[in-house]
């Protein structure tokens, strides 16, 4: 607990600090002890974001027909604006970083691009991240980058000041994609497409792509190590399998889609959104597909429409835990970083558990016994 405060304040002293600022103005760990590759530290350096002026496109105006549909005013708010909106795909950028891949032509060079959803306010989760799993450098020649990407806040007064750490964040980092969008629940989904498309212009290139929400621990290690076993030009779509679901109807539900937004009673399979791993074949064939779909607001499932309609099948893979580790007995410690080691995501992670796991499953001393591989099913 004296860890966790600690980082949390600093945490806390460092967005004071970025905020202040901005108002005036390699050795994978790994069972297999045959081999010993060290990781190999990145020469790139990032190119500092271009914040380009604000173009203002015309307003998308709310689909006044969505009103007549039965039972509409019965709805929650949330659900009704999404009805309202839900054909509204433009919107403006604030913040991107072009060159955060080389460029389109140059962007093959990239084996992962770690993609973060996050929210303007997740500071130290980004913070954490960064310096964790989600460092851009190289595992044994493979280039990994990465890019959070964000809406804004739906709170008017704090929105002024997240705006400006997005922004100090962009010029110190170069990692950010934002548009100009309310960054809820039900605009997963829209922050989804928008990525494709950032992709498909920006980066059409990477291998590989780990799409994600920033509360997630990703070994990094095991994940370039799994990639290299697959061919970027082919179908690859895996995370924690979801089947034989169909919309919760229930209102008081988070997950509440209602017959007004789907008359369907079920959903193709798909991955729990908290961590996916997809090729560059997949990738495409998601933002080609995505044009014609009506947005969905469970942005996973939408993932999922995506692939059905591009004739895909999502997979699962044991490595991808999107509800967390489950560990045998109550009198274990499920924060073991044995339990971790031969995963390849975890969902999910606070920041001082992200920083402390990260350092955990590359200590050389870590001994685990053939039983955390049984219990956790991979092998």
């Amino acid at each position: 607990m004296k860890l966790g405060g600690v980082l949390l304040g600093v945490g806390f002293v460092g967005l004071l600090i970025i905020m202040y600022q901005g108002e005036d103005k390699d050795k994978p760990p790994t069972l297999n002890k045959k081999e010993h590759r060290p990781v190999i530290p990145s020469h790139l350096t990032v190119a500092p974001t271009v914040i380009k002026k604000r173009v203002w496109l015309p307003q998308c105006q709310e689909n006044k027909t969505m009103e007549s549909i039965e039972g509409f005013l019965k709805l929650p708010a949330h659900i009704r604006d999404f009805l309202l909106y839900r054909h509204c795909r433009s919107f403006p950028q604030i913040l991107n970083s072009p060159k955060k891949c080389g460029g389109a032509a140059a962007s093959k060079d990239v084996f992962l691009l770690l993609a973060i959803k996050s929210s303007p306010g997740n500071y130290e989760r980004r913070a954490v991240i960064r310096q964790t799993w989600g460092e851009e450098t190289s595992y044994r020649g493979a280039h990994v980058r990465r890019i959070f990407v964000s809406g804004t806040s739906k709170n008017e007064p704090e929105d002024k000041y997240l705006r400006q750490l997005l922004k100090t964040e962009s010029e110190t980092y170069g990692d950010i994609l934002q548009w100009d969008f309310q960054d809820t629940f039900f605009n997963l989904t829209l922050k989804q497409f928008l990525f494709h498309v950032w992709l498909d212009e920006h980066c059409p290139g990477a291998n590989f792509i780990f799409n994600g929400d920033d509360d997630v621990f990703v070994n990094t290690f095991n994940v370039v190590t799994y990639l290299r076993s697959n061919e970027a030009d082919r179908h690859l779509f895996v995370g924690q399998l979801i089947a034989n679901v169909g919309p919760i109807r229930n209102s008081g539900s988070k997950y509440y889609v209602p017959v007004q937004v789907s008359t369907s009673n079920a959903y193709p399979m798909y991955c729990g959104g908290g961590g996916i791993l997809m090729s560059r074949y997949t990738a495409h064939a998601i933002h080609n597909k995505s044009q014609d779909i009506q947005l969905f607001p469970i942005d996973d499932v939408y993932l999922g429409m995506c692939l059905a309609k591009a004739s895909l099948v999502p997979a699962s893979h044991m490595g991808m835990r999107t509800v967390g580790v489950h560990v045998p007995s109550a009198k274990l410690d499920s924060f073991n970083p044995c339990y971790y080691k031969e995963l390849l995501m975890v969902h999910r992670f606070i920041p001082y558990q992200m920083l402390v796991m990260w350092k955990a499953i590359q200590d050389p001393h870590l001994a685990c016994g053939h039983k955390f591989s049984f219990y956790l099913g991979t092998k």
